[in-house]
């Protein structure tokens, strides 16, 4: 018999729910068709796919996690005052927009838009969760 439990290599069909721990949903798939993925092969962040692992088929489970276990501090490295003529001349700049960015190497990454005057910018590269205590509710349809 196949063990309906959650591994490093499983391919999931489940619903889950991203939250701030004061209950603002940033991403949720109940009411909605629920979700597949592979397990590790980097659709949901690495420190949510540890909760699930030794989940079970039906097992519904919530989880809060802080700052520094989600997706971490906000490191203030990754906010940039960055040159308007530097930017992506193809894009519309305004506030709390993201930004599309790419490397030389062609490696594509994004930051969120934080102030912009007639000069520069302020680009915000940390994850848009950084600093924030998450609550991750989870729901395990099947586990193939």
């Amino acid at each position: 018999m196949m063990n309906h439990t959650v591994c490093a290599d499983s391919y999931l069909t489940l619903h889950y729910r991203l939250a701030a721990v004061d209950g603002e949903d940033f991403v949720s798939t109940f009411g909605m068709s629920p979700s597949t993925l592979q397990m590790g092969g980097g659709q949901l962040a690495q420190c949510l796919e540890e909760r699930l692992m030794g989940l079970s088929e039906g097992e519904r489970r919530v989880f809060e996690l802080a700052a520094e276990e989600a997706f971490g501090a906000v490191n203030p490295r990754l906010i940039e005052r960055i040159a308007r003529t530097a930017l992506p001349s193809d894009v519309v700049l305004a506030e709390n927009a993201v930004l599309e960015f790419s490397t030389p190497g062609g490696a594509g990454f994004s930051g969120f838009l934080r102030q912009l005057d007639d000069t520069h910018a302020l680009i915000d590269f940390n994850h848009p969760l950084a600093g924030k205590a998450i609550r991750f509710e989870v729901e395990i349809i099947a586990v193939l």
